[in-house]
Parts: C-alpha cells; structure tokens; sequence
C-alpha cells in the first residue's frame, strides 16, 4: 500500500509532462526491442560461421548488427533527455511551489525551522528528487520491457537453461531489499549533517560581526570541523555501504554466467543447443542482471 502510494505521488508530479514522458518510455521499448534482436543476430552469425566458406557470408551480419546498435545507441541517448528532462522540470515545478508556500507562512514557522534546513530542502533534497523522477521511470519502465521481450526469447531458446540461469536472480532481489533500508537511512544521515552544515554557515555568514567583536573565531572554526567531520562520516558509510552491495551483485551476475557455462556446454554437447544458442543465452542473462538489481531498489 505504502509504494501504490508513492508511486501515485510520482504519477502526480510527472502528469503535466505526461508527452516527453511517453515518447521517452516508447524510445526505451524501441531499445529494449532492439537490444532482443540483436543477440539473435549474433547468434546466427556464429552458426553461419560454422558452415561459411567467405567472409561475405557473414560480413552482413557484421553490418547489421553494428548498424542496429548504432541506432540503439541514438534512441537510448533520446530516451535519457526525454525522462531526466522530466525530472530537471519537476524539479523546477516544486522549487516554484516551495517558495510560493515559504511567502504564506506565519514569522513563527521560520523561528522553530532552520534557515540552514530549508535551504538544504530548496536544493539538495530537491535535486536528489529530481533523479529520483527521472531515474525511478527509466529504471521501472526499463526493466518492464526487458524482462517482458527477454524472457519469451530466452524460454524459446532452451527452458532448462533459461530457468537454470535466472535460479540466482531472487537471491540479488533479497539482498537488494536487505540493503536498500539501510542504504536510505545512510542517505537521510547524509541530508540532515548537510542541513546542519547550511544551517551553520548561514549563522556564521549572517553574525559574522558579532563573531569578530567577541573573538569567536577559533569557536567557529571548531564547530564548523566537527560538522564537517559528521558530514564525512555520513558520506563515507553511505560509499561503504555502496561499494559493498554492488559488487556483491555483479559476483552472484557472475554465478549465474557460471551455472550457464556449465550447464550450457552439456547442452551443446548433446546437441539441445546451437553454439550460437549458447552465446545469445549468455547474452541476454547479462542484459537481466542490471534490471533485476534495480527491480529490488524499487
């Protein structure tokens, strides 16, 4: 119920830039179309090299692929501006209606809230938002038509291997929701120690007079260290974390490709599979791997 209800807030923000939101989910269907050709094209061209006597029998393929790829590469660039111009535009749409809201309220409000926080709310929260719109869309909808156009191929290909690869997949999706918790509330120490930080140099920049009459310079300097060493704490737990998780990720990606190789081999040994069966597999379970990281963040 909880994410019905954030996803309504983010239908809510991108409802009035609804047109380069559907032209740029339609540019990532064309990609995602695109990039499930192309491994098809691949592996015919590997087959065909079996039994090719010319390098013209498979110099085609080579044209081809190259040329759909340079087209996927353009799309997906459109795609990219489309979805995060969205998000720079809903960004400047609740900047608009923050600072309309902040004119309406009473002297009061502004005495029991920081001027450091509310400028920390204005930009830095507004601008983790702002990719959050863009990138929360491209992820979602991404990862929708990559498994609705790969899975179909990849169960034609061969249903054992196909099952057998993606076996490790709802293990990266436990661990992404183990970690995602703690990834927001690393992000949410990182925010508050930046508004305590705003907070800090506002009130220093604002009584800097009366900071020099008294000599509270060295003070100062001493506080604003600490809040600067709280920052860097914030900052390096939530890298940690990172650094961490990610590469955890592409280790199990890695399982699935050996599960692949050597289940695979039997497969081709036995004659279940072409070569070129066998390499577009490999390639589509790659092509799974980053969707299906972010399907657990969502």
């Amino acid at each position: 119920m909880a994410r019905y209800s954030r996803l309504q807030k983010l239908g809510s923000y991108m409802r009035p830039h609804w047109k380069p939101t559907f032209w740029g989910i339609f540019s990532l269907l064309i990609v995602n179309a695109v990039g499930v050709y192309i491994p098809l094209l691949i592996r015919n061209s590997v087959d065909t090299l079996q039994i090719a006597t010319k390098f013209d029998q498979v110099f085609n393929y080579v044209l081809l692929i190259l040329l759909l790829a340079s087209i996927m590469w353009v799309i997906r660039m459109v795609s990219r501006i489309l979805l995060f111009g969205v998000g720079r535009q809903v960004e400047f749409d609740l900047k608009q209606q923050i600072f309309n809201h902040l004119l309406t309220l009473e002297p009061s409000y502004f005495a029991t809230n920081t001027v450091g926080d509310l400028i920390n709310r204005a930009t830095s929260d507004l601008d983790n938002i702002r990719r959050l719109v863009g990138f929360a869309v491209l992820s979602l909808a991404n990862t929708a038509f990559a498994y609705a156009l790969s899975l179909p191929v990849m169960l034609g290909i061969d249903v054992r291997l196909t099952l057998l690869a993606i076996a490790v997949y709802p293990l990266m999706l436990v661990l992404v929701q183990l970690f995602s918790d703690k990834l927001r509330i690393q992000q949410l120490d990182v925010q508050e120690e930046l508004s305590a930080m705003s907070d800090l140099i506002q009130e220093d920049m604002s009584g800097i007079s009366v900071i020099k009459i008294y000599a509270q310079e060295e003070n100062e300097r001493c506080a604003f260290a600490d809040c600067n060493k709280k920052l860097l704490d914030a900052n390096l737990e939530l890298a940690q974390t990172r650094n961490f998780i990610f590469p955890l990720l592409g280790g199990l990606a890695s399982i699935s490709l050996l599960v692949l190789l050597s289940a695979g081999g039997g497969a081709i040994a036995k004659g279940d599979i072409s070569i070129g069966d066998f390499v577009a597999l490999l390639i589509y379970v790659e092509r799974l791997v980053f969707p299906t990281a972010l399907l657990g963040f969502t």
